[in-house]
């Protein structure tokens, strides 16, 4: 099934299901009202979203609607936890060979993650509002699980049946602002804004056989100013795993339902399928010519990103959003 938020003022928005096509949606109004209660309470109230849904897509919804992303919150407004990775070892190697530094071995066996904010995650047509263009706007096309309650000491295989939803991220990064918070040692921070997720969240079921073990083989567009730059293929060379990168937070730590994994920069040693982020094209212009061309982002640029399915439909709805000066919103 396929759930998504639409905004009614509030902080956490009302749950609607959504048609399988993506063109309709009825309000689980009586089953529920946030995707949050549906997390903490998934046996006994994804099955009843479940039924609407197969109703829903046989054309038997009886208050259904068109669906509209531009009203779309994101599928998780909130949320206790965002912790993002770097599950994509070649966007590590490729910013390390453009500064001519080594990747370090336990990197190949221990994944890279931060701890970003949760709090004010924004909808998929939301514009990215960044204070200065001087601070290197970047996007960053991921992919991004929704949890359920998985124990501290739990195992990559045991993590992967706590993953409830799946869903597209634009992390967006500040780069400019990343090199002087990781000389404090401490990581990132202010380079890192709010980030977006795509119109719907949907169950591992609707991937069908492009679901294999915690990767999903399909690829993920990126469309900058309205000229395709990414078409990276999301599961050949996704080092870690989803259940590897919940497993990792899991070392000394309960995951609560309601946490959000990210995948990180999804990233092809082909550079021919292009990049998921400003950044990555630039360390390759870095390793060929000396130098990097591509500027970052400018305010009233657009980035869309999305994923379709072996059959050319759009799985999660896509990311269509501009980059805003505070100043003009």
């Amino acid at each position: 099934m396929k759930l998504a938020t639409y905004k009614d003022g509030s902080r956490d928005g009302q749950l609607v299901v959504v048609s399988r096509d993506l063109s309709s949606a009825h309000y689980a109004t009586g089953i529920a009202d946030r995707l949050q209660q549906v997390m903490d309470d998934w046996n006994f109230i994804s099955p009843q979203l479940q039924d609407l849904s197969v109703q829903l897509n046989a054309g038997r919804g009886r208050h259904a609607f068109p669906f509209d992303p531009t009203q779309c919150m994101a599928p998780l407004p909130r949320a206790y936890q965002w912790a993002d990775g770097s599950a994509y070892i070649n966007h590590v190697e490729l910013v390390r060979k453009a500064r001519n530094a080594e990747v370090p071995e336990s990197f190949y066996i221990d994944p890279l993650m931060y701890q970003g904010g949760s709090d004010d995650f924004i909808g998929p047509c939301d514009d990215v509002v960044v204070p200065s263009e001087a601070m290197g706007i970047d996007f960053e096309a991921e992919i991004a699980v929704v949890t359920g309650d998985v124990k501290m000491g739990a195992t990559p295989e045991q993590a992967l049946d706590g993953i409830r939803l799946m869903m597209l991220a634009n992390d967006v990064s500040l780069r400019n602002l990343i090199p002087a918070e990781l000389a404090k040692g401490f990581g990132f921070f202010q380079s890192k804004p709010a980030t977006a997720f795509s119109p719907v969240a949907i169950t591992l079921d609707e991937l069908g056989d492009a679901w294999d073990k915690g990767r999903v083989n399909l690829t993920l567009q990126s469309t900058w100013n309205g000229r395709r730059v990414g078409m990276c293929e999301a599961g050949p060379e996704m080092t870690f795993h989803f259940g590897q990168l919940i497993a990792h937070i899991c070392k000394t730590r309960n995951v609560r339902a309601g946490s959000v994994v990210g995948s990180g920069t999804v990233s092809n040693k082909d550079w021919s399928k292009g990049y998921s982020c400003i950044a990555e094209k630039r360390c390759i212009e870095t390793i060929q010519d000396g130098t990097p061309k591509t500027e970052f982002m400018k305010f009233g640029d657009t980035i869309r990103i999305e994923m379709k399915n072996k059959a050319g439909q759009s799985l999660f709805g896509a990311i269509e959003q501009a980059i805003a000066d505070p100043a003009a919103t």
